[in-house]
């Protein structure tokens, strides 16, 4: 009798066993799918916090980048043109000096009472000095040339032989001038010309 009784006791114990392997308990059950969906969670906010970064990093790469425009705090357009002396030049090869960029031309009278003070706060000063002339309205280079020769002048003398830049920069009066600081922006822009000392005032006004 005793052995039956044991026998039937082995069997249940034997039996429970199975049952708890295979139907474990709801409260293990709901434990593990707990952790699953705050692992899956945890993947999902990373990713999210992820993409946030990468957009902010998107925005404050964006703020920081000027304007390109022809305002007083864009970034001036740049732009290439030959020389009278054959060479090449880029507005962004004098990155990091400061820049007075005029538009001209020989027949403009006040483009000849402006270019002696030019040519002095060239000499004066350490600022770089890109005369643009609007090539297409002379009658030939060797005029540009004569005007040159005759003035003294030794900075740069562009040559904008189908008015390219001149329409860039939106010329329509001339002269016109622009003065870009070593980062390229525009801190001044006027119709006219300007005297030797508004020159020099608007190049200190860029410290």
């Amino acid at each position: 009798m005793k052995k039956t009784i044991m026998l039937v006791i082995m069997l249940g114990m034997i039996g429970w066993a199975v049952y708890e392997f295979v139907f474990p308990s709801d409260e293990a059950s709901t434990g593990q799918a707990v952790e699953e969906e705050t692992v899956e969670s945890g993947v999902n906010l990373d990713n999210d916090s992820a993409d946030q970064s990468e957009n902010e990093e998107q925005k404050e790469t964006t703020a920081s980048e000027p304007t390109v425009g022809l305002e007083v705090g864009n970034l001036a357009p740049d732009f290439q043109l030959a020389t009278l002396s054959g060479e090449t030049v880029a507005l962004s090869d004098y990155r990091g000096s400061k820049v007075m960029l005029n538009f001209w031309a020989t027949w403009c009278p006040p483009c000849r009472v402006e270019m002696p003070d030019m040519e002095k706060f060239h000499q004066d000063t350490e600022i770089e000095i890109l005369a643009v002339n609007l090539t297409e309205t002379e009658p030939n280079t060797e005029q540009v040339q004569q005007f040159v020769n005759e003035y003294g002048l030794s900075f740069p003398i562009l040559l904008d032989e189908v008015i390219e830049v001149a329409n860039t920069y939106a010329i329509q009066p001339i002269p016109t001038s622009f003065m870009i600081d070593s980062e390229g922006i525009i801190q001044f822009k006027t119709f006219g010309p300007l005297t030797y000392n508004q020159m020099v005032a608007e190049m200190e006004g860029m410290d």
